[in-house]
């Protein structure tokens, strides 16, 4: 049933635009890494009063980078994998088939 969805996903390019969609996600959180402390420091100097009442820092937090990193590093793990499962063929184990009319 899994070569039959294999086969499925690869000839009709659903597979390889599900793929360029988790590439481009795992792309889009990665700059949020950089994004996410920025504007979580922005959040808290132009609110005060609301984020004074919890434990949130008051500069810049790096804690702020980390969800969107663990995104970033799964989506590229999931990508991986069904790019591995998807398009890259297992190694012949026996090697290479000797020419016609050689002698093995």
């Amino acid at each position: 049933m899994l070569k039959r969805l294999r086969s499925v996903l690869v000839e009709s390019f659903v597979g390889a635009i599900a793929l360029g969609f988790v590439f481009a996600q795992a792309i889009s959180n990665f700059a949020w890494v950089f994004v996410a402390p920025v504007t979580g420091y922005f959040t808290r100097r132009e609110y005060p009063g609301i984020i004074e009442h919890t434990a949130a820092p008051r500069g810049f937090s790096l804690q702020d980078a980390l969800p969107p990193l663990a995104r970033a590093c799964a989506l590229l793990i999931v990508g991986y994998i069904l790019l591995r499962w998807l398009y890259f063929k297992p190694l012949d184990e026996e090697g290479p088939e000797p020419a016609q009319g050689q002698m093995p």
